[in-house]
């Protein structure tokens, strides 16, 4: 593998990007815009009315938030001019044909530009509804796909995915693909076809009982979590994201597809500055809990270990895979695991001990002005002592008594019936999250590890789009960096 310059590769390249809002897209076009200004258009997919619309979407969830910090104060005034010039807003949806362009004139004019595809759009939610995830996860990696294939000089479609499509294998996970059928625990019969028709017969089913939109949500939900299960996923999100690389394998034909699979995508290791984050992710809402003093116990095998990567590091992976892909026709889908568990494993316990540390030093200070003072916490190593914990803190000394003058219920600002249903929240989260608590894999990267080897030996800018996990002191990381950016931009 031979990699030129990718400062040089984003010149005049005409680029869609699916899913513009989101976490990732981001950081991806602010990355392109700072570094190669004459790319020659960024052709954005968003859901909006119209273009100024998706303008306006963008600018108030992208461009003023401090992610294009660096990048406004580099270009001042000249910044809104570049977004005019090389930045067109596109109304659509993944789930529809043709991505739901309305305009034929801009659908004409990116059949004819656009040569590089980067499918970011998805729904990330473990207990989406079943309907929604499949349609945005499974079917609308199909779309993009197929509107690929009608731009005429196509060199390269690449569609992110995760690393957690392994389900919960243990040992070292390697960067296979998902082949069309193929379940995780030996079931046979899984077709999309018939997963399709499943759930449109649930909906339909719904509908004629007159069932309300809570409780239509609530069935589509259990639906796609039985659905996961039956086969070896154990949630609907990487279910369907697995059912979408495996039809994206199918029926490639001879576009060059690259697939990227990150793990957990934590806050910005350095560009366009450390710790900017969106949202909590996976691993954040133990810290959001604990740091606001509600999190009285962890769950977890403290010596498993817990595979993260920061988000830059996944967009430099994918801009250096660019270049080193496109135009690289092949049967083949050429994968990439992007992660640190192997190279720089890092242990849910150093995590808990990361969090106690610097909460204890700069405590977050509550509503009511006091500082929020955090101990600590009870470690519970399976979910069998999760379950006793859960009965004897909180279920065994409601029993028998007036609960509605109880210090539980006056805590959780409601009835008994309210109190059972936040317990029965938190056990729903558990077991969604559960098995990323105790997870036993390692993903192999041996596929990244080359692109690295590549870029360090062709002398490509690898200042610049670095993303070796080996370089990252996670002490460094969590207690300066990621810790202090969920704390500034996802606290509340």
């Amino acid at each position: 593998m031979e990699l030129g310059s990718v400062v040089q590769f984003l010149e005049n390249r005409n680029i869609l990007v699916t899913g513009a809002t989101g976490f990732l897209a981001k950081i991806f076009v602010e990355k392109i815009l700072r570094v190669q200004p004459n790319v020659k258009k960024l052709y954005l997919l968003l859901r909006a009315a119209d273009e100024k619309s998706g303008l306006q979407r963008f600018h108030n969830e992208a461009i003023a938030k401090d992610l294009f910090r660096v990048l406004r104060e580099k270009l001042g005034g000249n910044l809104n001019f570049l977004i005019s010039e090389k930045v067109t807003f596109v109304p659509g949806d993944i789930t529809c044909e043709n991505l739901g362009v309305k305009d034929p004139n801009l659908e004409e004019e990116m059949w004819r530009e656009v040569d590089i595809v980067v499918n970011l759009a998805a729904t990330t939610n473990f207990d989406e509804r079943y309907d929604v995830s499949f349609q945005l996860n499974t079917m609308g990696a199909k779309n993009v796909l197929n509107f690929s294939k009608k731009c005429a000089n196509i060199k390269l479609l690449l569609h992110v995915s995760t690393a957690y499509v392994s389900g919960e294998k243990a040992g070292l996970i390697l960067e296979n693909p998902c082949y069309m059928g193929e379940t995780l625990n030996g079931v046979s019969g899984l077709n999309l076809d018939t997963e399709k028709k499943i759930l449109e017969e649930r909906l339909s089913e719904l509908r004629a009982e007159e069932a309300t939109d809570k409780e239509i949500t609530l069935a589509m939900k259990d639906l796609g979590i039985q659905r996961a299960r039956k086969y070896g996923w154990p949630n609907t999100y990487v279910f369907t994201k697995a059912m979408g690389e495996m039809l994206l394998g199918q029926i490639k034909g001879n576009i060059p597809l690259v697939m990227l699979r990150p793990t957990i995508v934590t806050s910005t290791y350095k560009e366009p500055f450390p710790g900017w984050v969106e949202g909590i992710r996976t691993i954040d809402s133990l810290a959001v809990g604990y740091g606001k003093g509600r999190l009285t116990c962890f769950l977890g095998d403290p010596d498993s270990i817990i595979d993260v990567i920061p988000a830059d590091m996944v967009v430099n992976s994918m801009l250096v895979a660019m270049e080193a892909n496109a135009n690289q026709a092949s049967d083949d889908v050429v994968i990439y695991q992007v992660g640190s568990s192997l190279a720089n494993p890092l242990r849910f316990s150093w995590i808990q001990d990361y969090g106690q540390r610097y909460f204890t030093k700069h405590p977050w200070v509550g509503k009511d002005g006091k500082a929020v003072i955090v101990g600590k916490v009870t470690v519970l190593s399976s979910m069998a002592s999760f379950r006793r914990y859960m009965a004897i803190r909180y279920l065994l000394p409601l029993k028998g008594l007036q609960v509605a003058n109880t210090a539980f219920c006056q805590f959780f600002q409601g009835s008994y019936s309210e109190f059972r249903r936040k317990i029965n929240f938190v056990f729903r989260l558990v077991e969604l999250y559960q098995p990323y608590l105790f997870f036993k894999g390692i993903y192999d990267d041996i596929n990244t590890e080359k692109l690295r080897m590549a870029a360090k030996e062709g002398n490509v800018e690898t200042d610049v789009f670095y993303f070796d996990p080996k370089t990252i002191n996670w002490e460094d990381y969590f207690m300066n960096t990621h810790i202090p950016g969920v704390v500034k931009y996802v606290f509340r």
